[in-house]
């Protein structure tokens, strides 16, 4: 549930509202200008609050939710309680998203940490960059000569943008993340920490001693990118990395020199891609996947958590394990060793109970040896 000190709501929401998103009426018997003033979780929601519902581990919570709105999957529309105010829905939790986006909006990228705007005492901006109107510099932050900054566009405490780097409009760049040698498109969201157009790793390797090779490309951002905490970008060798429209990256991903990742892919936490690495669009990678350099995955694959994938995966696949492969292969794989294994177990459990007979048969033997009298001396 949303903390009002936190995440005070901008603007309640009405039934007719919420219809409007969903695309369609408001049902029957219901107020259309009825308002709700927040969102939560169903065992959490009031009267003034709306909760969606798309999992079955929450029938019991949906039935007896108090929730002033519900958004509820189809398959559980027989679980909604009597009497309440319930739109059923195909797909509830885009709807509900957007609901949340119309009552938090401040919540939609990172803000200032300070509340006056423009640029604050602390900062360092070089009298040779750019910035439009709108922008806002926290303290500490520094700003490289030649570097452009778009119209409303946040720069958070502590932030370091080098020279000649483009930020397109409506950023927000977040506390200790750095940008150097890189262009970013508009709406881009950096979380704190994140780091961009670093050298990628990149050495000549020799008996003698490992040779830096300069890396001088570029990173290219496009439009409504969005990066995780602490995540890394590092900056082309020979070719720009490029970053397309859209894609989504989670907190601590690695990203080496080269890669070039399509336009509304999904990439999960712990993430590693190697160099020259392409991402067609709309692929998406489960946590913590490992992806050698200079393959391709095409476009729409989805790739299991903590697979590592050494060899390129036709579009549309799905993959996983390691090393990575068609999914029923791999589960196929995996129940093969679990049936070998418990075989094993069996057997394994069958000659220790023989040699346990084998043992016990021993000892009766010698239980019944008649005893040296001494007669055979």
């Amino acid at each position: 549930m949303a903390d009002p000190v936190f995440f005070p709501a901008a603007s309640a929401i009405s039934l007719a509202e919420i219809a409007e998103i969903a695309s369609i009426p408001v049902p029957e018997g219901l107020e259309p200008a009825r308002r709700f003033h927040r969102a939560a979780p169903l065992e959490q929601a009031g009267p003034d609050a709306v909760a969606y519902m798309d999992n079955p581990r929450y029938v019991a919570a949906l039935a007896t939710s108090r929730a002033g709105c519900l958004l509820v999957a189809r398959k559980f529309a027989s679980a909604i309680p009597d009497g309440a105010a319930a739109f059923i829905l195909d797909k509830p939790y885009p709807v509900f998203a957007a609901v949340l986006a119309h009552l938090y909006p401040e919540a939609m990228r990172p803000g200032s940490l300070f509340e006056t705007p423009g640029i604050a005492p602390g900062s360092v901006v070089h009298p040779d960059a750019q910035l439009e109107s709108g922008v806002r510099v926290d303290p500490g932050a520094v700003i490289g000569p030649h570097a452009e900054i778009g119209a409303g566009t946040i720069i958070a405490a502590n932030a370091v943008i080098g020279p000649h780097v483009k930020i397109g409009r409506d950023c927000s760049i977040g506390a200790n993340t750095s940008v150097i040698h890189a262009l970013i498109g508009n709406r881009v969201i950096l979380h704190a920490g994140v780091r961009v157009g670093q050298d990628g790793f990149g050495f000549a390797m020799g008996a003698g001693g490992h040779s830096k090779v300069p890396q001088v490309g570029r990173v290219i951002i496009q439009d409504d990118v969005e990066i995780g905490a602490n995540s890394a970008i590092d900056r082309g060798a020979s070719r720009d990395t490029v970053i397309g429209e859209g894609t989504k990256i989670d907190n601590l991903v690695q990203i080496a020199h080269n890669v070039i990742i399509g336009r509304h892919c999904v990439i999960v936490a712990q993430t590693g891609i190697a160099g020259s690495t392409t991402l067609e669009d709309y692929v998406v990678l489960g946590g913590q996947v490992a992806i050698i350099g200079h393959v391709t995955i095409g476009t729409g694959a989805q790739i299991a958590a903590s697979s590592n994938v050494n060899s390129d995966v036709p579009p549309g696949a799905r993959w996983g394990g390691t090393p990575a492969k068609p999914m029923r292969e791999w589960f196929r794989e995996m129940t093969t060793l679990k049936v070998l294994a418990a075989r094993k177990q069996h057997g394994d459990e069958s000659a220790a109970g023989a040699r346990k007979t084998l043992a016990s048969g021993a000892d009766s033997a010698k239980d019944d040896t008649p005893p040296d009298n001494g007669a055979a001396s």
